[in-house]
C-alpha cells in the first residue's frame, strides 16, 4: 500500500492515543542521505483552551539552532507528512500502552509495527516561556 495512505492509518492511532491520554511522544527518525535535519520530536503541549503539540526540529549541524514551534494537531500532521519519504522514512509514536512504529520501504510502501510501550507515564513538553 502506498505509504501516504498508510501514514493516513498511522496517524489515526496517534489522533486515538491523544483522545484516551496515552500519546507520549512522536519522533521522526531514519534520515533519508545526510541531511541537516537529523530528528523532529513531537511532544504533548495542553494550553488552557485547546490541545497542542510542541514540534522540535533537531539538526545536525552546530550552526543552525534547533527550532521549536507550537502546532494545532492537524498543522503537526501536514509538517510532518511533508517530510515524509524526502528527509525521514520512518516515525514512532511512542503511548503509554504501546509503541508503534510506521516505515516507508524502498519501493515506497508503508508499513505499521508495534511493540511493547517504552514510556509508562506522559510528561508535558516545556517551551522556552515556561
Amino acid at each position: 500500500m502506498p505509504y501516504q495512505n498508510v501514514f493516513d492509518l498511522f496517524w489515526n492511532q496517534v489522533i486515538a492515543s491523544i483522545q484516551e491520554g496515552s500519546f507520549a511522544k512522536l519522533t521522526m527518525a531514519k534520515t533519508i542521505g545526510k541531511p541537516n535535519l537529523k530528528n523532529i520530536f513531537v511532544r504533548p503541549l495542553h494550553t488552557e483552551d485547546s490541545f497542542k503539540v510542541l514540534v522540535k526540529s533537531h539538526y545536525r549541524s552546530k550552526e543552525t539552532e534547533d527550532e521549536e514551534q507550537e502546532l494545532r494537531l492537524e498543522d503537526a500532521y501536514t509538517f510532518l507528512k511533508s517530510h515524509l519519504h524526502t528527509s525521514f522514512s520512518s516515525v514512532l509514536l511512542f503511548t503509554t500502552t504501546k509503541d508503534i512504529t510506521f516505515k516507508i520501504n524502498k519501493k515506497g510502501a508503508g508499513r505499521i509495527t508495534e511493540n511493547h510501550p517504552t514510556f509508562r507515564d506522559v510528561k508535558q513538553a516545556k517551551t522556552d516561556n515556561e
